[in-house]
């Protein structure tokens, strides 16, 4: 009879426990809004496209502001002179 009810416990904890979902990353936009949540856990909202945008809607949240690391950024450009060739003379 112990046995019984440990299974059904260990079974009723098996389905109560919901799979994490993966976090996702909009690249589309350059800041991401981190929110803290009640218990522990957390999510990103990145769809601002300025710091203020952010900072507005973080007002009164547990949450804070970031750059978003899958945002694609404009790779600055070698200065000065010409081009040099990676071919030997």
């Amino acid at each position: 009879m112990r046995m019984l009810r440990w299974m059904i416990l260990g079974g009723a904890v098996i389905l109560v426990v919901t799979p994490a979902r993966a976090q996702s990353y909009d690249p589309r936009y350059p800041v991401c809004l981190q929110v803290w949540q009640w218990g522990g856990s957390y999510y990103f909202d990145c769809s601002y496209t300025t710091w203020d945008q952010c900072r507005a809607n973080a007002v009164g949240l547990a949450a804070m502001c970031l750059d978003n690391p899958y945002w694609p950024r404009a790779r600055p450009r070698p200065s000065g002179g010409r081009l040099r060739s990676s071919t030997p003379y």
